[in-house]
C-alpha cells in the first residue's frame, strides 16, 4: 500500500467525544423544546465531532469532481456514448452544468479533475489533470484496472482535498462524471453489501427495461469473472471501480484525515463511501449523506454506511449536485447551535416536570 494512503488511513481517529458533548448540552440548553429541531440537532452535534469543536459556520466551500471513463461501456450499459464524458468536463470548465449553477448559489469552489478521461482534455487553468490512463478497461473481460492503479487513485483524491485544505477548506462536497459509472458502481455496492445485482442496478442515464436487464447481466458477469473480496477494498475497487470512483474514496479519506466534513453526493459518492469505509471503518462517522438518489442501489450504500439522508428529490444526475444543495442546512444546523440564546442567557423560563392539569 502506498504510505500516503497508509498515513491517511491512520490519522482517521473516533469523533471528537468532547466536542460531541459541549454541542449536545449546548443544544440542550438553547431556547427550544429538546429536540424541537429534530435533524438539525444531531447533525450539529455531529459537526462538532468532526471539527472538535462547536462550529460557528462553514465559510470555505469547495465541492470536488472527479471524472474519467469506463471500459465497461462498451459493453452497451448506458443510454449516452462515452464521449459525453469529455463534452461534460468541458462544460464544466465553461461554468454551464449543473453543478456550476448550483455551486455559484451556495457559495463554493469548483475543483474539476481528470482522472482518466478517454478523449485527451485540453490544457485549462482550472482543469487538474491527475490521469492514471485513458479509461479503466472493461471488467467483463478483466480487471478494471491494476491494484497500483487503484491505489494511485485514492492517493490522488488524498492529494487533491490536502490541495484544498491548504486553501482553506470547511466542508467538501463529492461529485463526479463517468459514462458507466453506475454500472460500476452497483458492482461495488453489490460486493460490499451483499445484495443481489439485481437489487442494487438502477437505470443510470434512463436505459429501457431491455438495457438494464442487460446491464444486470453485465454486472453478474463481472462479479462471477473476478469474485471479489469484500474483506480486499482496494482488490474489489480495482477489479470492479473506477478511476474517479478511487478518487473520491481519497477525498473521502482524506478530508476525515484533515477533519473536514464531507458531504455525499449520490450513488456513485455513495459507492466511493462504502468502499472507503471498508478500508477504514471511522471514514462514515465523517461522512453527511446530503440526498437520497433515484438509484435503487443508493439505498443499500446508505444502509451499509449507517447514513440518513437529508434530502429526497428523485435526483439522479451527478456531478455533486444534491451535495451542494444540502450545504445550506449544515451551515443552518452549525448556525442555530452556535448563534441561538439559551434559556439562561435570554431569560426565558424553562419547561416544567408538572403535567399542566396538575396544576389545577
Amino acid at each position: 500500500m502506498l504510505q500516503v494512503l497508509k498515513s491517511t488511513v491512520a490519522a482517521i481517529g473516533p469523533l471528537d467525544a468532547a466536542a460531541m458533548a459541549e454541542a449536545r448540552n449546548r443544544q440542550d440548553r438553547l431556547t427550544k423544546p429538546l429536540g424541537a429541531l429534530g435533524r438539525l440537532e444531531a447533525l450539529s452535534i455531529q459537526l462538532a465531532g468532526i471539527t472538535g469543536r462547536v462550529p460557528l459556520g462553514f465559510p470555505r466551500r469547495a465541492v470536488v469532481v472527479c471524472a474519467a471513463d469506463h471500459g465497461v461501456a462498451a459493453q452497451g450499459v448506458s443510454a449516452y456514448p462515452q464521449a459525453v464524458t469529455a463534452q461534460m468536463v468541458l462544460n464544466f470548465l465553461g461554468g454551464g452544468a449543473a453543478i456550476n449553477v448550483l455551486a455559484r448559489h451556495a457559495g463554493a469552489r469548483l475543483v474539476v479533475a481528470d482522472l482518466g478521461v478517454a478523449t485527451a482534455l485540453p490544457a485549462h487553468p482550472e482543469l487538474l489533470s491527475r490521469r492514471i490512463g485513458p479509461g479503466t478497461a472493461d471488467f467483463t473481460t478483466g480487471p478494471a484496472m491494476s491494484r497500483s492503479q487503484a491505489e494511485t487513485a485514492i492517493a490522488t483524491g488524498i492529494e487533491i482535498v490536502a490541495g484544498e485544505v491548504r486553501r482553506g477548506l470547511d466542508l467538501v462536497a463529492t461529485g463526479e462524471m463517468g459514462i458507466a459509472n453506475t454500472t460500476a458502481s452497483s458492482a461495488l455496492v453489490a460486493v460490499f453489501t451483499g445484495e443481489t445485482p439485481e437489487t442494487v442496478t438502477g437505470r443510470g442515464t434512463g436505459v429501457t427495461d431491455e438495457v438494464w436487464r442487460h446491464k444486470v447481466d453485465v454486472i453478474r458477469r463481472g462479479l462471477a469473472l473476478h469474485a471479489p473480496d469484500p474483506q480486499k477494498p482496494i482488490d474489489v475497487l480495482a477489479s470492479v471501480g473506477g478511476f474517479e470512483i478511487g478518487a473520491l474514496v481519497g477525498v473521502i479519506l482524506g478530508a476525515a484525515a484533515h477533519r473536514v466534513p464531507v458531504v455525499l453526493d449520490g450513488f456513485i459518492s455513495g459507492a466511493a463511501g462504502v468502499v472507503a469505509g471498508a478500508i477504514q471503518p471511522l471514514a462514515p462517522h465523517y461522512c453527511i449523506a446530503s440526498h437520497r438518489s433515484v438509484e435503487q442501489g443508493h439505498r443499500a450504500a446508505l444502509a451499509w454506511l449507517g447514513l440518513e439522508p437529508l434530502l429526497d428529490l428523485n435526483l439522479r444526475l451527478g456531478e455533486g449536485t444534491g451535495a451542494v444543495l444540502a450545504f445550506p442546512i449544515i451551515e443552518a444546523s452549525a448556525k442555530l447551535l452556535a448563534e441561538m440564546a439559551t434559556f439562561d442567557g435570554a431569560g426565558v423560563s424553562e419547561a416544567t416536570d408538572t403535567p399542566p392539569d396538575a396544576a389545577e
